[in-house]
């Protein structure tokens, strides 16, 4: 998961003391966006949303990047908590509220991203159900 800036620049926590702010993701491009609605920003929009993003993006650059407690949802919500959006009808932001959020809520950018995030627990499936059924 990835935060982009004004400019559509992606950032994310790639790992221990590593965060990519040059647009490249950890593990590929988008498959799912969420567009959040900036105007509504009490200190400038675009500006106050870009220094909460360099501001996160220097903070997890100190930080030990932990899979479970520790990652890029959480990266991502301290951002927005940083510039206290309230988006969706949160104000709070966690990387719980911001996974089932983008799984419910997010659009696909294209059909190659819903194959890719699918496909792989489509197979899965497949084959546990034609084991039970042998």
């Amino acid at each position: 998961m990835g935060i982009t800036t004004s400019h559509g620049t992606a950032c994310d926590f790639q790992g221990p003391y590593s965060v990519g702010d040059r647009g490249k993701m950890a593990f590929g491009t988008a498959t799912r966006a969420l567009q959040i609605d900036i105007t509504s920003l009490p200190a400038g929009g675009a500006e106050q949303w870009d220094k909460a993003i360099a501001e996160a993006n220097a903070e997890y650059r100190t930080r030990m990047h932990n899979i479970c407690c520790d990652n890029c949802h959480s990266h991502v919500a301290y951002a927005l908590n940083d510039m206290e959006i309230t988006a969706f009808g949160i104000r709070q932001w966690d990387m719980v509220k911001l996974c089932f959020l983008v799984f419910f809520k997010g659009r696909f950018l294209s059909l190659g991203g819903f194959v890719t995030q699918f496909l792989p627990f489509g197979l899965f499936l497949l084959i546990v159900i034609l084991v039970r059924l042998l």
